[in-house]
């Protein structure tokens, strides 16, 4: 195994370490570990970024990484048993049976949110507020759901939903409220983002469901539809929702997106867990990453480094509390 000069010296400590003592508390002093930290690698590029950014900080502050393939659910078994270490960009809104239990029983520990400000919902480019005005509240939308409309669906508004695999909750949606809209499926993630920039070069009307972060929020700006807020009791309490006749009508519910380590991970690595704590990555930083490596084509690690050397401002007291 090879040591930078740094993990040389921790060691050095480290042998020191197991023979001393913590005034006025009679215990050991931890000794922090040269054993690599395994960080989670999940399937979809944001959290590459994430998860190579916490990696190549941790690196410079003189620990060893691995990253390891897993995936979103079975991850949390690994972190749970040590096999894994650390999970930097966890989206609540998928995360299985045993991911709660595992936070419970003490296994996995919640370390704070990441910074990212996730949404999921319908969107509209900003020039059809013009055509709709009153937007970007749901009313405006059902009073100008015909300035949506296509020859295909008139006189109802055409709304592009995920492709029919994903889901069916924006149909679900519009059918519970009886919204004037037409819900069509679209064909692929690529397909929506083509026919996004196809009615934003014509001016077209365009109402998709769609998520942030993503990589076309770095290249096009949108706005998004005010739904009725979700609610647990939206499916048996007719009061929540577009309607108080009706019951399934809320909008969507928004994931919350944390970082989370192994139950051991502070005192084997109490310097990288200060790391853990004070890494932040927003949506824009995020954006702008996912743009170099999925529409550009561009190396996952070239992109990291790019950042890390030109923020060094933004990450440096992370690294400094480490060491």
């Amino acid at each position: 195994m090879k040591f930078t000069p740094l993990l040389g010296m921790r060691s050095a400590l480290a042998a020191c370490a197991m023979f001393a003592f913590t005034a006025g508390t009679g215990g050991a002093v931890a000794a922090e570990s040269d054993d690599p930290i395994k960080i989670a690698i999940n399937e979809w590029t944001g959290q590459h970024i994430s998860a190579h950014v916490a990696g190549e900080l941790l690196k410079k502050a003189g620990y060893n990484v691995e990253y390891v393939t897993a995936g979103a659910v079975p991850q949390f078994a690994a972190i749970a048993q040590g096999n894994l270490h650390l999970q930097p960009e966890v989206w609540d809104n998928n995360v299985g049976d045993i991911f709660p239990k595992a936070v419970e029983a003490g296994d996995i520990v919640q370390v704070g949110s990441l910074g990212l400000s996730p949404r999921e919902g319908w969107i509209y480019p900003p020039y059809m507020e013009e055509k709709c005005p009153g937007l970007p509240a749901a009313d405006a939308l059902i009073k100008c759901a015909q300035a949506f409309g296509t020859a295909e669906t008139f006189p109802k508004g055409r709304l592009i939903t995920y492709p029919a695999d994903w889901g069916t909750r924006s149909k679900d949606l519009v059918s519970n409220a009886g919204l004037p809209l037409q819900a069509i499926a679209g064909g692929s993630e690529g397909a929506m983002i083509a026919e996004m920039k196809s009615a934003y070069a014509a001016k077209q009307p365009m109402l998709m469901m769609f998520w942030a972060p993503h990589w076309i929020h770095a290249e096009i700006k949108v706005n998004w539809v005010d739904l009725p807020a979700a609610h647990a009791d939206c499916d048996s309490d007719p009061k929540h929702g577009f309607d108080p006749a009706k019951t399934g009508d809320c909008g969507f519910a928004q994931a919350n997106i944390g970082k989370i380590v192994w139950k051991g991970f502070k005192d084997k690595w109490p310097g990288a867990y200060k790391l853990v704590e004070m890494l932040s990555i927003d949506n824009e930083t995020q954006n702008l990453m996912m743009l170099e490596i999925d529409n550009k084509g561009r190396k996952l690690e070239e992109v990291v480094a790019e950042w890390i050397a030109a923020n060094e401002g933004t990450w440096k007291p992370w690294v400094d509390a480490a060491m």
